[in-house]
């Protein structure tokens, strides 16, 4: 995979499909990759130009020492798609993926046409939960706050079946400083009033069984938008691209016609 130096950070970045097509790019969630998007975009038709990275801290890009911001992280993705020479994109982006597309929407409407907002909000969590997270990951390192993640993120179902194991040791194998740096990015944003500015398709996408962005959440986010549509995935979590990658990549298609992304 190629790696877009950008100065201050690497990004490990993968690009398919054809320079000319309709762009799609995605953005994935807090203590994963871009390797949760695989099987969705497996199931994409081929005549998308499609973009997935891994975020500052995460996968393979290089780890800056934390804290970041969130406009750090909006600027990422900004400085990758001018390299990668992407505008007028669907962005589609999950948790804190989610909260960096509200972001480069508003700043940058250039790059981006429309948005799919999976499991996340304007504002996810208080400054202090965030907090005494980030405290347990100093003192014991991301074990501290596995098994609460895993139960926050997927159905009981898919736990018993013993199925989130490889989620749970790719969020193990995070760089403990970048999982720091990105939490605090999430607790440093509340972007209710930018978002409720935003004039653009936007699609919720929310998890029923999502713990740790509740549908309700997701709804509330979305509704700031005028037009916006919303959708609930059943027997699903947190990161839907994980354990109902057909559900999602079904409802992210119907989307990109909607829109005129795709004919």
């Amino acid at each position: 995979m190629p790696i877009a130096d950008l100065g201050d950070v690497q990004l490990n970045y993968t690009l398919r499909g054809p320079t000319d097509a309709p762009a799609v790019v995605f953005a994935h969630a807090l203590g994963t990759d871009q390797s949760i998007w695989d099987a969705v975009v497996g199931a994409l038709p081929e005549n998308l130009r499609i973009l997935t990275f891994d975020m500052r801290g995460h996968g393979a890009s290089s780890v800056p020492d934390a804290p970041y911001s969130m406009g750090t992280l909006i600027r990422d993705a900004e400085r990758l798609m001018e390299v990668c020479e992407i505008r007028d994109s669907l962005f589609v982006g999950l948790s804190i993926g989610g909260m960096i597309a509200q972001g480069l929407a508003v700043k940058r409407l250039d790059l981006i046409r429309a948005l799919v907002l999976s499991n996340t909000a304007a504002k996810i969590g208080t400054p202090e939960i965030w907090a005494r997270r980030m405290d347990a990951v100093r003192a014991n390192g991301l074990n501290a706050i596995l098994d609460d993640t895993m139960q926050r993120w997927f159905p009981r179902r898919y736990l018993q079946s013993g199925a989130h194991l490889a989620t749970q040791r790719r969020v193990q194998k995070t760089p403990v400083e970048g999982y720091l740096g990105c939490c605090a990015a999430i607790a440093g944003t509340d972007f209710y009033t930018p978002t409720s500015g935003l004039r653009l398709p936007v699609l919720g996408i929310a998890g029923s069984d999502d713990g740790s962005t509740p549908p309700d959440l997701v709804r509330e986010t979305t509704d700031l938008i005028p037009g916006s549509q919303f959708t609930v995935l059943r027997r699903t979590g947190h990161v839907p691209p994980i354990d109902q990658p057909e559900a999602f990549a079904e409802r992210l298609i119907q989307f990109l016609h909607d829109v005129g992304h795709l004919a």
